[in-house]
């Protein structure tokens, strides 16, 4: 991780980038709130000296003084806190936007499956309410280090051996910067714990696997492994803290010693004023409250906002390790197609190819379906494909340039598709399926094309409001839709972008029969035949067989490998892999 200084002055310089006259009005707001109190201590000595000189004059500055220094505290802490509140909410939009932005800059999606980073990325989500406070920690300590400054001066008019007070607290501080990252040390070596622990509380408590929870009868079994769980992660961190509590329990008691000290010194070995011993005992005690103020600040510091800054720098270090310097723009148009050049993979964390030298050829204006048992890696190829994750070896070509030189969000605007496990979008309909081409989302004749290409008419006729229908019934006025429409509607929303070089359909018609995902693929394969000269490849993942015989090109995946490459009447008269399945299918449709 970043060191702790360019961390924080990282993290320093987004702020002032984002609100620099917030964030100076709240600074100067700080410090002048804090001041009041810090001088309390005075007044009271020049009152004391005062009453017992009986001089008038000290006894009404005493007085005028302290009544300044309470209404100056009420008012500064009113205003501080309006101007403080208004800065946090400005910071924390900017730092919000600061993090999507840095996560959703990663071109690939290979992050998100890897256990180290998805341990640190729980931490810091976990301390993202740091994130809205963190500016505000940062000025509370500066304002509580000028008071400390104020107190050693007062302190040290009487005698400068006095500062020693200040000084006996600079071990409670050093612990409490200490303290904080030996517990979050701890926290991330167990932060796969506390992930499954979360996972397994959404198991129980949420509505989508609730009836497979109560038909398999594992809901104890799933309090019992969450318990588990969260007495691992428990368990050391209690440890830690423990630890940690004792030594600042020991810095404390000698801070208590040295100030006890300190004030009976004063009072019996120093020749000076009631006035001036009353300033001593006063400052003192302030400077006990000032010191566990800071030092619970600086720990907030340490452990929230210094860790937090730490983690957010490494992010956005990731980021830009993996910031793409393709230049090549994307084709138009295709001449040649796309090539799978001995392409190998293996998913993160894993040491089994998904993916063994594939090298393949997909012909332009192509319909290509690529068909084979589950995990055979047909999947994996559309994915490699997208940019979503780079080939472990080999490479992907489109009209000879590697699709690893293209910037990743132009090769994606060039394509479009729809996904078995596509997301369900709980928005208004026409939204559901314009976020297809963000540019034309509330496009109304572009989302009604869209749905009459994935033959989801009848669901938009069917849905109260029709476009206008707000899905999912966690929302207000929201109508409830069924596995079978969402998927239509993500065909929909895959069908938006009117001239895709690439257009993938990967399974996602599993929720329609045979005969109305045939009929649906038929269509849209012919339509991608007479297209508007593109040349655009289309690729079908489907486990129907009656569905890809259709295709111009069929390629076999299995166990990683590609096995054959042929149209339909090539394979069945090889009598090989294809062929087999392919009767299989056959013969279990004949038989219903």
């Amino acid at each position: 991780m970043p060191k702790a200084l360019p961390a924080l002055w990282r993290t320093f310089r987004l702020g002032l980038r984002a609100e620099p006259r917030l964030l100076a009005a709240s600074l100067t707001m700080t410090l002048l709130m804090m001041l009041p109190d810090a001088v309390l201590a005075l007044w009271l000595k020049v009152l004391t000296d005062g009453i017992l000189d009986g001089e008038r004059t000290k006894i009404l500055v005493a007085a005028g003084g302290l009544a300044l220094s309470s209404t100056a505290t009420w008012y500064l802490g009113v205003v501080n806190s309006r101007v403080s509140r208004r800065f946090r909410d400005r910071i924390a939009m900017a730092m919000e936007a600061h993090i999507a932005r840095l996560q959703a800059a990663v071109p690939t999606v290979e992050h998100q499956e890897r256990p180290d980073y998805l341990d640190r990325l729980s931490v810091l989500r976990d301390q993202s309410f740091a994130l809205d406070h963190l500016f505000s920690s940062l000025l509370t300590n500066v304002g509580l280090l000028f008071r400390l400054a104020v107190t050693a001066i007062l302190l040290a008019s009487i005698h400068p051996a006095l500062v020693v007070l200040l000084a006996a607290g600079v071990p409670a501080m050093a612990i409490s910067l200490w303290r904080p990252g030996v517990e979050r040390a701890t926290q991330e070596r167990v932060a796969a714990h506390d992930r499954l622990a979360r996972h397994l509380f959404v198991l129980g408590s949420t509505p989508a696997p609730a009836k497979e929870v109560r038909l398999t009868g594992i809901g104890e079994d799933l309090r019992v492994r969450r318990r588990q769980a969260r007495r691992r992660w428990l368990v050391p961190i209690s440890a830690a803290r423990w630890r940690s509590a004792w030594i600042s329990s020991a810095a404390w008691a000698l801070f208590g010693l040295t100030y006890a000290i300190g004030i009976a010194w004063v009072a019996r070995g120093i020749d000076r004023s009631v006035g001036d011993i009353v300033l001593v005992v006063v400052a003192g005690q302030r400077l006990s409250l000032y010191m566990a103020q800071t030092v619970g600040e600086l720990g907030f510091l340490r452990g929230i906002w210094l860790d937090a800054s730490l983690r957010l720098t490494w992010l956005e270090d990731y980021a830009a390790a993996m910031d793409e310097q393709a230049t090549t723009d994307p084709p138009t148009h295709l001449v040649d197609g796309i090539r799978f050049e001995h392409v190998s993979f293996r998913y993160p964390g894993t040491d089994r190819l998904a993916l063994d030298d594939v090298d393949v050829h997909l012909p332009a204006g192509a319909v290509v379906a690529i068909v084979g048992e589950n995990g055979a890696g047909k999947t994996t190829l559309v994915k490699l494909l997208a940019g979503m994750y780079r080939p472990t070896s080999g490479r992907i070509t489109v009209d000879g340039v590697d699709v690893a030189a293209m910037p990743s969000t132009a090769w994606r605007a060039r394509m479009a598709g729809a996904f078995q496990d596509f997301f369900r979008f709980e928005l208004l309909a026409r939204q559901s399926v314009g976020v297809g081409d963000q540019p034309r989302l509330d496009d109304e004749p572009a989302v009604a094309r869209a749905v009459r290409r994935a033959g989801a008419d009848d669901v938009i006729e069917r849905l109260p409001g029709g476009l206008d229908a707000q899905l999912g019934t966690t929302w207000d006025d929201g109508v409830e839709v069924s596995f079978g429409q969402w998927q239509k509607l993500a065909l929909a929303r895959g069908f938006m972008r009117d001239e895709p070089l690439v257009l993938v359909l990967d399974e996602p018609t599993a929720a329609l029969d045979a005969e109305t995902e045939h009929a649906l693929f038929e269509r849209y394969a012919e339509a991608a035949r007479d297209g508007a000269g593109n040349e655009r490849i289309t690729l079908l993942v489907s486990h129907r067989f009656s569905t890809v015989r259709m295709a111009d090109l069929i390629v076999v995946m299995d166990g990683a490998r590609l096995v054959e490459v042929g149209r339909h009447d090539e394979l069945l008269a090889r009598g090989g892999q294809y062929a087999d399945l392919y009767a299989i299918q056959a013969n279990a449709y004949q038989r219903r």
